[in-house]
């Protein structure tokens, strides 16, 4: 399969209309276009100290996200202990500090790129061009090990995870309010304080430096298994009925409609403001080709789905049961799809002169 995609939906799907045909081409894929969070990142002129602890005037002033949800949404019921997230950044890094409510903190994993998602952890994913490839993932459990890596594309198509890529200058720090691996206490919740210099995203030379308005795609997921302890460690709990491990949680800022972080064109987005923190609010603006990259991503999901039941791809939009033309916003656009069984490229023009493939 050959397809490149520039973006994602953050809008409402009730927004649209198609000039032709009325059934509703959204149905039976309604979970992979909900709403998704969006944050303004503000700017602080303060030296912020990685230790954990958000000691820092500008990071009071920072606004908490929504609390994680289910990375099902609300097809799922809510997480068990709250985890919120906020943002800052200066000109050569990006901040973040999470706070994960936690009865029992616990973490055995020690060195760097040990995978530490078989563990409770906190996870993070950008992608600064918002093109739903070449991007990052940043994991850390209770014990401050990091696991970090680079994808080029997603898994679903071929894509592979670098782990000997590391993000240069990457600092965190994680601060305990109880402790660390101890069976026999109760805890109350774990911070973890990250920074991440724009110079260190890339695999190369280059970077991107954001600047005021820049908009990047961003996500954050904790994985949380379920525990029990025996011989005086917390371990994973078995399943009786097939003798594995149950399905760790995952609880995420902006809900991916599936169970899988590796959707980049389902994150969120932040803004990066060079107003300081607790100044007057600035509004967060969806880049314009997000508006109209969503029935890109409807023909790659009816795509998928054709191939599963068929075999191979359509080379007919009309057997996706999707018209040829649209508006969205008052802008009218046109639909065009090409390839065979084994390839296919969709392009989406509009009449004001954005191409999106």
């Amino acid at each position: 399969m050959k397809i490149r995609i520039a973006a994602v939906l953050l809008t409402g799907i009730l927004a649209s209309t198609f000039t032709s045909h009325a059934q509703d081409i959204w149905k039976g894929f309604e979970h992979l276009f909900t709403p998704a969070n969006s944050y303004v990142i503000y700017q602080t002129a303060a030296e912020i100290i990685i230790d954990g602890q958000p000691g820092e005037r500008d990071w009071e002033k920072a606004d908490w996200s929504q609390f994680f949800n289910d990375i099902e949404g609300n097809r799922k019921p809510g997480p068990l202990y709250k985890t919120r997230m906020k943002m800052l950044w200066d000109h050569s890094h990006l901040f973040i500090l999470a706070e994960l409510e936690e009865p029992h903190i616990w973490a055995y994993y020690d060195k760097n790129d040990m995978i530490v998602y078989h563990e409770n952890d906190f996870e993070v994913f950008i992608d600064p061009d918002r093109d739903t490839r070449n991007y990052y993932e940043f994991e850390l459990n209770a014990q401050n090990t990091l696991f970090d890596l680079f994808m080029d594309k997603p898994y679903r198509d071929g894509g592979k995870a670098n782990i000997t890529w590391n993000a240069k200058g990457f600092k965190s720090a994680v601060h305990l309010e109880g402790t660390l691996n101890n069976t026999e206490d109760e805890d109350k919740k774990w911070t973890l304080e990250i920074a991440i210099p724009f110079s260190s995203l890339t695999t190369g030379e280059g970077f991107i430096q954001p600047k005021n308005g820049s908009v990047w795609k961003i996500n954050f997921s904790r994985v949380q298994w379920q525990t029990e302890i025996s011989e005086g460690k917390y371990v994973k709990k078995i399943n009786p009925d097939n003798n594995r491990h149950f399905p760790e949680n995952n609880w995420v800022w902006s809900p991916q409609g599936v169970i899988n972080m590796h959707y980049p064109e389902r994150w969120s987005m932040a803004q990066f403001s060079e107003k300081p923190p607790g100044s007057e609010k600035d509004v967060f603006r969806l880049p314009h080709e997000e508006v109209f990259a969503k029935y890109i991503w409807l023909i790659y999901y009816k795509q998928k789905k054709f191939r599963s039941e068929s075999g191979k791809y359509s080379p007919a939009i009309s057997q996706l049961k999707m018209p040829k033309t649209g508006i969205e916003n008052d802008i009218s656009f046109q639909l065009d799809l090409k390839g065979d069984s084994h390839t296919f490229e969709a392009t989406l023009k509009t009449e004001d002169g954005l191409i999106i493939s």
